[in-house]
């Protein structure tokens, strides 16, 4: 399958780019980018075509990796899907439910295969714990992801200091309890410190869960837990060595997989807008103080 890389910053080069530059069931064609020179230095580094012509690239390509802001990547998702192109998309797959209802749309329109890169979800520990999770009757969970931006590539990244944890590393703590919990009903949201969100989730069949996200933690605090627990005792998701880049090729794969044999994905562009609603009703319990309701 060719793809084109769309995005030229730091997680597009060292993670999507470098996954598909060489990987033998994937040809990375070219790297599109809003700025022509950023786009041409990030080609040079794989030997591709940097480009800011995004139809020319998409008439080469078969399917696209995005590694963009959620609100560039969203209607850039559409614009591929209808030129029959599949979507290997970055999490959130937008900043707002519409949005995320646009770009499923366009899936569904044009039948092309979708995939969304939550990290963890293409990594062995986690199908394995997953697997162990769904052989128990579980009663609840919790996510606790403390980071900090300061430092990191990302700390030049506006939509991440705008919209803070809650949009950034919220989506990777919600595919980890949805798909072990079941869908989330109602979400209870309040805010600490810096941009410290807590947040209590109500699941289907009454199970309950809670998540603490934070991007401006203290650099002794950071460190990430997950967990459910049910009959069988307490489950953890304990720390992999596998690289991003491991993880993205899996996602690669696997969104061959799903064109191959038109089957959605369970981490499709459906379940990446059903993280936004449920990142919306936080937004919206932050607001009002309240309880909020999640909309099926």
């Amino acid at each position: 399958m060719r793809f084109a890389v769309l995005g030229t910053g730091f997680w597009a080069r060292t993670v999507h780019a470098a996954s598909l530059a060489g990987y033998p069931s994937a040809e990375l064609v070219g790297i599109w980018g809003r700025d022509l020179g950023k786009a041409q230095d990030a080609a040079a580094e794989f030997d591709v075509r940097g480009t800011d012509d995004l139809d020319a690239l998409l008439a080469d390509v078969d399917a696209v990796s995005i590694s963009l802001p959620p609100d560039v990547q969203a209607p850039l998702a559409e614009r591929a899907a209808a030129a029959g192109k599949h979507l290997l998309l970055e999490k959130p797959v937008a900043l707002s439910l519409a949005a995320a209802d646009r770009v499923v749309a366009a899936t569904e329109a044009a039948g092309v295969a979708s995939v969304v890169f939550f990290t963890n979800r293409f990594r062995t520990a986690t199908s394995t714990w997953l697997e162990q999770a769904a052989r128990t009757t579980l009663t609840g969970g919790s996510v606790t992801w403390l980071g900090s931006l300061a430092g990191t590539p990302f700390d030049d990244s506006p939509w991440r200091h705008e919209h803070g944890a809650l949009w950034d590393v919220g989506p990777h703590a919600l595919s980890l309890l949805v798909p072990a919990l079941g869908p989330v009903t109602a979400v209870q949201a309040g805010a600490g410190l810096g941009d410290l969100v807590h947040l209590v989730l109500t699941h289907t069949a009454g199970r309950t869960s809670t998540v603490t996200l934070s991007s401006t933690a203290a650099p002794m605090a950071a460190g990430i837990e997950s967990w459910v627990h049910g009959d069988a005792g307490r489950l953890v998701l304990l720390p992999e060595s596998d690289t991003a880049t491991d993880a993205h090729r899996v996602a690669v794969d696997e969104l061959q997989a799903a064109a191959l044999t038109g089957g959605a994905h369970p981490c499709d562009a459906a379940f990446g807008r059903d993280v936004v609603r449920v990142l919306e009703a936080a937004r919206r319990s932050l607001g009002s103080g309240c309880r909020e309701t999640v909309a099926a």
